[in-house]
C-alpha cells in the first residue's frame, strides 16, 4: 500500500465515520434516556434515502403510507389506554397528537411529489416525513413495556427491525435506488489529490450537527431535561420532568438524525429497503466503544469504525464487515477488565 492509496482510504474512512458518528449519537441518546437499544435506527435512515429517491423521480413516496399506518396504530393504542384508565376527556387531544400531527408531513409530501420541485424542498420534506416514525413506533411498542429489563427491550427492538424490514419490502419494493449528488465538484488538496464535494458535505454536516447537538444539551431546557432523565429517571420525575415526554423527544431527535443520514448517504450508495441494518450495526459498534453513555467516545469510535472499514475493504472486501465487528472483542474485554464488580452485585447474581 502506497501513501497515495492510504490517503484516499483515510478520506473515505472519514466520510463513513461521519455517518456512523451521527447514527451513534442517536443510539446513545435513545439508550441513555430510555434504556432501549434502538435497532431500527438504520431502517429509518434507509427509508429516508428511498423517500428522497422517490421525490427525485416525481413519484409519491411510499413513506406516506407507512407513516399513516403507524399513526393509526399509535392513535388506537393511546385511545385504548386512555379509555382503560377512565380518561375519556383526553381522547380528542390524543387523536390530534397521534393521528393528525403525524399526517401533516404526509400532506406536505403529497403536495410536493411532482417534477420540478427544488432539491432543497425535497430534502426538507424527506426529513420531515420520517421524523414521526420513531416516536410512533415508541408509542406502539416501547412505551407499554418501558419498565421491562434491558434484555427484553433489546429483543423487542430486534423483532421490530425485522417487522420494519417486512414493511419496507411491502411499501418500497425490492428495487434499490440512488439519488443525485448533493454537492458537485472537487476540492484539490495538492499533489494531484482532490476530495469530492459530497465527502466534504458529509464530514461538514457531521461536525455542524454534532456541534448543534452539544449546544442543545447544554443550553436548552429540553436538552437539560434529557440529561436529567438519562442521569436519574426517578430524580427527574421528582423535579417535574416526565420521562415519557423526554423519551418521545429522544426518539424524535434520533429520527431527525436518521433522516439526515439517509439524505447524506443516498447519493453515495444504492439503498434498499433493508440496507439500514448494517448501518445501525456499525453505529452500534461505535456506541459500544463509547459505553452507550459517552458522546465524545462514541464520536471517536465512529471515526475508528469508518477508517477501519475503509482499510479493511482494501485488504479484503469480503471480510471488511467481519473486521469491523471484530473491534467489539477487544473493546468488551477491556471494559470487562476495567469495570468494578462489587460483592453486592455478585450476591444478587447468585440469588
Amino acid at each position: 500500500m502506497t501513501w497515495d492509496v492510504a490517503l484516499i482510504l483515510g478520506i473515505d474512512g472519514l466520510a463513513n465515520g461521519a455517518v456512523y458518528l451521527l447514527a451513534g449519537l442517536g443510539l446513545v441518546l435513545i439508550f441513555s434516556v430510555t434504556r432501549v437499544v434502538f435497532v431500527p435506527f438504520g431502517d429509518i435512515a434507509a427509508f429516508a434515502a428511498l423517500t428522497l429517491a422517490a421525490f427525485e423521480t416525481g413519484r409519491l413516496p411510499p413513506t406516506i403510507g407507512l407513516v399513516m399506518v403507524l399513526a393509526a396504530l399509535a392513535t388506537a393504542t393511546e385511545v385504548g389506554s386512555l379509555l382503560r384508565r377512565g380518561e375519556a376527556k383526553k381522547v380528542p387531544k390524543a387523536i390530534l397528537a397521534w393521528g393528525v400531527l403525524p399526517l401533516l408531513p404526509c400532506l406536505l409530501a403529497w403536495a410536493t411529489a411532482r417534477p420540478g420541485i427544488p432539491a432543497a424542498v425535497q430534502i426538507a420534506v424527506t426529513v420531515l416525513l420520517v421524523v414521526p416514525i420513531a416516536p410512533l413506533l415508541a408509542r406502539v411498542v416501547f412505551q407499554p413495556i418501558a419498565d421491562a429489563s434491558v434484555l427484553v427491550l433489546l429483543i423487542v427492538s430486534l423483532a421490530l427491525h425485522f417487522l420494519l424490514s417486512g414493511l419496507g419490502l411491502l411499501f418500497f419494493g425490492p428495487e434499490g435506488s440512488r439519488t443525485a449528488p448533493l454537492a458537485s465538484g472537487t476540492i484539490p488538496l495538492g499533489d494531484g489529490f482532490s476530495v469530492s464535494g459530497q465527502v466534504v458535505l458529509m464530514v461538514g454536516s457531521a461536525i455542524v450537527l454534532s456541534g448543534l447537538f452539544f449546544l442543545v444539551f447544554e443550553r436548552t431546557v429540553a436538552g437539560k431535561a434529557l440529561r436529567a432523565t438519562a442521569v436519574n429517571r426517578v430524580g427527574a420525575r421528582l423535579v417535574g420532568i416526565r420521562p415519557a415526554r423526554t423519551a418521545l423527544l429522544a426518539y424524535g431527535s434520533a429520527s431527525l438524525l436518521a433522516g439526515l443520514i439517509g439524505v447524506l448517504i443516498a447519493p453515495v450508495t444504492t439503498m434498499y429497503y433493508d440496507s439500514g441494518f448494517i448501518i445501525g450495526l456499525k453505529a452500534f459498534v461505535a456506541a459500544i466503544i463509547g459505553g452507550l453513555v459517552s458522546y465524545p467516545m462514541t464520536a471517536v469510535g465512529a471515526l475508528a469504525v469508518g477508517v477501519v472499514e475503509s482499510f479493511a475493504s482494501f485488504w479484503s472486501g469480503a471480510l471488511k464487515d467481519v473486521i469491523v465487528f471484530s473491534l467489539l472483542i477487544p473493546v468488551l474485554m477491556l471494559r470487562s477488565f476495567l469495570s468494578v464488580h462489587s460483592e453486592e452485585e455478585e450476591d444478587e447474581v447468585d440469588q
